[in-house]
């Protein structure tokens, strides 16, 4: 195993939380030199990882069979299930979203246009990596490979923690990733795996405010409700994808059928995934009884209100608490509304800022659901599946943030740097 991960067995010699300490220093010693690698170097790493995650298509999917097995046997949830599996697509869009990072713009040291001020300075902004991202995450093991990515190309040091579920998995692609940062010479310490399943780990990170700059979760709940309330450094949170697909009246009956079947069924272990319908009333009777029939048909679970059971009997009578849960899995909620408005004040109370959508005709209802729905993906006449970093051109995403600061919705290289003010003058002084 690579010396950029850290073995289980060293917990023989010291404690979880020297251990992570340790890696913390690494990571800090690297961060100054990542901030200053070439583009050309940094993108040879990325697609030399590349070319080692498809050169170990067969390992990584032994690895993961491991983990899978284990999955099994713990009786973990079918919507993890869905997120811990690797099969040769996957691991192929692993590899794409390093050759894809590697092919876009290096942000770091981008300047903005700079403004000639009275006093005769000149101001511009320029971009500069955070330094040493640690990134927690449960499941999914292409994390590993996409967070490893995104940091390299911003320029930043990154601490992987990822989930016992996945142990073997991610050790299996950190290899590949140990490879490619060999390859372009870079420090072997600028991606590290804690490949412990400890959990003390995650707190002993949570703490390491001396040398990580910001923490991203990615997983359940309960996770990121964990971190954001222990850590003491700056949290990028993703919290709960309760997103709605509102069906507006007058809307195209097959485009809305279409938007809002895909937006539930194209996977339901996404945070993009539909959990709640809403259809205004006018549009109803025209629409949910033969799109709840192909629901039903593909498995999916109705909850309703009780105008929406008035109209299909066979669905379930829907709770408060449906209105807040993220099912990932095939349930759905459905509600009828009045109009936009109520469909924006559902949204309002119960949604949780991710991702929602309007399926519409009528240009002035799309803006209006635009400027009031306060998510970080508003989308209009297109399913909510494709909130996701790569489909809005990123390459790949170290996840979907819901924060307002100081990056929101899918995370890419950008959005892992920061400014800093470059003042240019020629002798001037202040008088």
């Amino acid at each position: 195993m690579s010396a950029s991960i850290t073995d289980q067995t060293v917990q023989d010699v010291m404690s979880v939380e020297d251990m992570v300490e340790k890696v913390g220093r690494q990571a800090r010693a690297c961060a100054a030199v990542l901030a200053s690698a070439d583009t050309s170097v940094k993108n040879h790493a990325l697609l030399a990882m590349a070319d080692a995650i498809d050169a170990s298509s067969e390992l990584l999917m032994a690895a993961n069979a491991q983990d899978l097995a284990a999955a099994k046997n713990n009786g973990i949830s079918d919507a993890l299930f869905d997120r811990l599996e690797l099969n040769p697509s996957r691991i192929a869009s692993m590899s794409k979203g390093l050759r894809d990072v590697a092919a876009q713009a290096d942000p770091v040291g981008s300047m903005s246009a700079s403004e000639r001020q009275p006093s005769g300075l000149e101001i511009a902004r320029m971009r500069v990596p955070l330094g040493v991202i640690g990134v927690i995450y449960e499941s999914r093991p292409n994390v590993t490979a996409d967070a490893a990515a995104l940091c390299l190309k911003s320029g930043n040091a990154v601490i992987l923690r990822g989930g016992s579920e996945a142990f073997h998995s991610n050790a299996a692609i950190g290899r590949c990733i140990a490879a490619g940062l060999n390859s372009a010479e870079l420090p072997e310490h600028a991606v590290q795996l804690i490949a412990t399943t400890d959990r003390a780990a995650v707190g002993a990170m949570l703490k390491l405010e001396d040398y990580i700059d910001v923490i991203i979760p990615r997983g359940g709940k309960g996770l990121v409700s964990r971190v954001s309330q222990d850590a003491k450094v700056p949290v990028i949170k993703h919290l709960d994808g309760i997103c709605h697909v509102y069906i507006d009246g007058g809307a195209d009956k097959d485009k809305a059928m279409a938007i809002a079947f895909n937006s539930k069924t194209y996977r339901y272990g996404i945070c993009g995934s539909m959990e709640t319908l809403l259809v205004a009333e006018s549009q109803a009777q025209i629409v949910l009884p033969e799109l709840c029939s192909q629901f039903t048909k593909h498995g999916v679970e109705l909850r309703g209100c009780a105008h929406t059971q008035a109209l299909v009997p066979s669905v379930n009578p829907a709770t408060d608490d449906d209105w807040v849960t993220e099912y990932l899995g095939p349930i759905l909620s459905i509600k009828v509304v009045a109009d936009v408005k109520e469909a924006m004040q559902h949204i309002a109370q119960y949604g949780s800022g991710h991702t929602d959508a309007i399926v519409t005709n009528d240009i002035e209802r799309s803006k209006l659901f635009v400027q009031q729905v306060d998510s970080s993906s508003v989308m209009v006449n297109a399913a909510t599946c494709f909130a996701d970093g790569a489909q809005y051109g990123l390459g790949a995403e170290i996840g979907i943030s819901t924060n307002k600061m100081h990056v929101r919705g899918p995370v890419g290289a950008l959005g892992l740097t920061t400014e800093k003010y470059v003042v240019m003058g020629q002798g001037t002084i202040r008088t």
